[in-house]
């Protein structure tokens, strides 16, 4: 939602990253969130109450890691990026009928959200195309270094589901994988962000993130596409994926703006997930990113 951040030489080592050990991991099961009051989303950018990725997708595939589903297909105008700048990235959604999709609902101020990410869950992008006529959108894309990426469109086409559709794309070049540790504190531009919480396969878990500047807490976060916070989950390997909203939004009565943002989500299998988290002060959206083992993870 920009912007709540997931989780070698080309030619020859390109296909090597882009169909090997990066491309597939441990699928196991969907990502979900819990359905009620807390404002979890499992699917993308559905209902604040929408439930669990099973209500959009066969309960054995999570979402985002695939291109096409429920009739409908993620198809990028060009799957290889120039690395380096910023590219002009365009794509098409197109429905059972094999047509475009030019309708599509408003879900948290966009119809679209696309977020792309290095498969070693590095140069993390959230951002928001613009469509044409056609149904081609478009967006401006910076790609700051070479290797193989996964874009994932977030939607919801006009009084159907939630959906996330992924496709791999190419920046060819160099490319040497960045490795995460454990990481529960994320600076960024002067603020920190501390992340409290577990994450525990097959239940639901709280996880708060207070946001500080200076060492004082930020208690005037404003509003980014309806809410303090936006939190995307990617799963190691697979970036099998997962966006999650905040309990509360700005305006209820009862939800502060910060210094904490809290989440209720549910992951299906233990792991290492990446967490990103988009967050607005001072007019400027910034990315939050953490790096969290699940119960019986690898640490």
């Amino acid at each position: 939602m920009k912007t709540a951040g997931n989780l070698s030489a080309y030619g020859v080592a390109l296909a090597l990253v882009a169909g090997g050990a990066w491309a597939i991991g441990n699928a196991v099961g969907p990502l979900t969130s819990e359905a009620g009051t807390h404002g979890a989303e499992g699917a993308g950018h559905g209902d604040a109450h929408s439930g669990t990725v099973a209500e959009t997708a066969a309960p054995d595939l999570p979402a985002g890691l695939a291109s096409s589903r429920g009739g409908y297909t993620l198809t990028p105008t060009s799957t290889t990026l120039a690395p380096g700048t910023t590219n002009e990235f365009s794509f098409r959604i197109t429905g059972p009928d094999g047509a475009p999709v030019t309708g599509f609902d408003v879900e948290h101020e966009k119809q679209m959200h696309l977020i792309v990410v290095r498969r070693d869950t590095a140069g993390f992008e959230h951002v928001h195309p613009t469509m044409a006529a056609d149904g081609t959108w478009t967006v401006p894309l910076p790609v700051p270094q070479a290797g193989s990426y996964r874009a994932f469109a977030d939607f919801v086409p006009a009084g159907g589901e939630s959906t996330t559709l992924g496709v791999d794309l190419a920046a060819p070049g160099d490319f040497q994988p960045a490795a995460y540790p454990p990481s529960r504190i994320a600076d960024v531009d002067g603020y920190r962000v501390v992340l409290d919480g577990d994450l525990t396969p097959g239940q639901t878990a709280k996880a708060t993130l207070t946001v500080t500047k200076d060492g004082q807490a930020v208690t005037d976060l404003q509003p980014y596409l309806g809410a303090y916070g936006h939190l995307v989950a990617l799963r190691e390997g697979d970036l099998a994926y997962l966006h999650v909203h905040p309990d509360g939004e700005p305006g209820d009565g009862t939800t502060k703006p910060g210094p904490g943002i809290t989440f209720y989500a549910e992951v299906p299998s233990a792991g290492t997930y990446r967490l990103f988290l988009d967050f607005q002060h001072d007019g400027q959206v910034r990315t939050a990113e953490f790096t969290v083992p699940s119960e019986g993870g690898q640490r």
